[in-house]
């Protein structure tokens, strides 16, 4: 069968024209409807990490793909996440009426199409069923921002890529080549935002970047009608997704409201899946839309737990209560060389003391050097998102590495790692940036997970509790692996440069750009592992 659809169009109350590619099952309908809303033209229908629309019809489905307002062939004019709540309403209403629909709707995406699945206006106008990925509902701290400080290299990417979109719609070929020209060469990291400005400037990726984090009123929540929480849900994550923390959020929004979510995590970036998850989301929607008739597929999801992970490191998949944790913590200990010999910093389990002639909790101090700032490699920040080798970074002397005993048998660490810290710094501004590695016989360090924390004002000139929350993780360390934590002042592209002048970084290293002393103060310092939900 041909993987072409045909292109249907809805007209809304307000003339703005939105068109929809349909792809239907062989033979004589109705059949159950999968819907996906967004952004980024229909004919691509997500097909980077799920498989063709064609795949789904020929399953029994008939699929329909929407270029939201203002993108794509749809007429109007885009107003990101705050258009979508009317359009996806009447879009689902639409739906309900045609001939070739029986009235079961089940919505699919990751990302913007993610998010679009929970905004609607009208209680009684739901999908029977969603699957919603890598997406949350905060657009300051699900979208833009960690630790206070906005995604750098991913917003600019983005917003960039919505804007030459937007050229492209315009006619503009001279626009899209120069936007495409700065990401390639990657320049974008520097001249990204007067693209921006150029070219998008009421975009949602610009205002993100100029938003202030630490001013909730500049930013949006999105909040989805209470009866959407207690329908079936299938969530999708990823320990390398920079939005995993809101898909938790999602699953603990809909397990308090009585929902009955289902979640799986795996060890996948925001584009890279492994393989995908279009098995289990087959099955979801067969057993939501069409009910117990019994289908020739495998079904990946019958009588497993609702909550399946998998580690990092890839294995079997297993349950999990995300309200829990695997509770382990430790202290840190230098006698202040942890940032000039990465093998001296210890990480101690607690009740443990120093062996004689190994170094106690002490100060150690990390100097900031503007014109050679920290880079932030792979993690759940970077355009190289994933597990990474860094051992070449933790032998710089702005890092300072503390490492476990080496582990005697398997043990797993599961939850969000959180780092509490004193600290202070000579300017009122720095940063903290950390990475959770595994350190193997071999001596190779793979990085884990990462996380960030910004701090500006005066108050950065005094000792004071900081913390650095990573992200989420589930490992598994082996018989002879040892754990580290390394700490650096800086996390370029992932996160601008902080100039050390109090105010908020725009960009790499300018010369107004401070040197910048941090004193890390390890007495009564944790690294503790806390719940996916719920963590402090």
């Amino acid at each position: 069968m041909s993987a072409g659809g045909r292109d249907l169009w809805l007209e809304l109350p307000d003339g703005v024209r939105l068109v929809s590619r349909l792809w239907t099952p062989a033979g004589e309908g109705p059949w159950p409807v999968l819907l996906m809303r967004q952004p980024y033209g229909r004919a691509i229908a997500s097909t980077v990490t799920y498989a063709h629309p064609r795949w789904y019809a020929d399953r029994g489905f008939a699929v329909v793909v929407q270029d939201v307002r203002g993108r794509g062939d749809s007429d109007g004019d885009f107003g990101g996440f705050a258009q979508e709540a009317e359009d996806g309403t009447r879009t689902l209403a639409w739906v309900r009426q045609q001939p070739w629909c029986n009235g079961r709707i089940g919505s699919y995406g990751f990302s913007y199409q993610g998010l679009t699945q929970l905004l609607l206006a009208d209680p009684d106008q739901l999908p029977d069923a969603l699957a919603p990925a890598l997406c949350g509902l905060d657009e300051r701290a699900h979208w833009a921002c960690s630790g206070g400080a906005p995604w750098w290299a991913l917003g600019l990417a983005w917003g960039l890529q919505l804007a030459a979109q937007g050229c492209q719609r315009r006619g503009e070929g001279a626009a899209w080549r120069a936007i495409r020209s700065s990401l390639s060469s990657g320049a974008f990291l520097e001249e990204g935002l007067e693209l921006l400005r150029r070219h998008d400037p009421d975009g949602m990726g610009l205002g993100w970047l100029l938003a202030d984090p630490t001013r909730p009123e500049q930013w949006r929540r999105h909040e989805p009608p209470q009866a959407l929480w207690r329908r079936p849900m299938l969530l999708i994550g990823g320990w390398h997704d920079p939005h995993l923390a809101g898909v938790l959020e999602l699953w603990e929004r809909a397990s308090a409201a009585g929902g009955s979510p289902m979640l799986r995590i795996g060890p996948w970036s925001h584009l890279q899946w492994q393989g995908g998850i279009d098995a289990l989301q087959l099955d979801f929607f067969n057993r939501h839309l069409k009910g117990p008739t019994p289908t020739p597929e495998p079904s990946p999801a019958a009588n497993t737990p609702a909550i399946q992970l998998q580690a990092i490191t890839g294995g079997p998949w297993q349950p999990a209560d995300p309200r829990r944790s695997s509770g382990q913590r430790w202290g840190l200990a230098s006698i202040g060389l942890a940032a000039v010999d990465s093998q001296e910093g210890r990480l101690l389990e607690p009740g443990s003391a120093p062996e004689p002639g190994t170094p106690g909790a002490g100060t150690v101090l990390l100097v900031h050097d503007p014109w050679r700032p920290l880079p932030g490699r792979g993690g759940h920040l970077g355009l190289d998102a994933g597990a990474v080798e860094r051992g070449d970074l933790d032998q710089r002397a702005d890092v300072a590495c503390f490492n476990g005993a080496a582990a005697t048998a398997a043990l797993e660490l599961l939850g969000q790692p959180q780092l509490e810290i004193m600290a202070a710094a000579d300017q009122p501004g720095f940063d903290l940036c950390a990475a959770l590695s595994v350190l193997r016989p071999d001596g190779s360090v793979l990085q884990m997970s990462t996380g960030v924390a910004r701090f500006l004002g005066e108050g950065c000139l005094e000792p004071q509790r900081r913390i650095v929350a990573l992200q989420p993780v589930l490992l598994q360390l082996q018989p002879g692996e040892r754990l580290r934590l390394s700490l650096g002042p800086a996390a370029w592209p992932q996160i601008a440069v902080n100039p050390g002048d109090g105010s908020r970084p725009l960009g790499g290293s300018g010369p107004r750009h401070r040197t910048i002393t941090v004193a890390l103060q390890l007495e009564g310092a944790e690294l503790s592992m806390q719940p996916l939900v719920g963590a402090n």
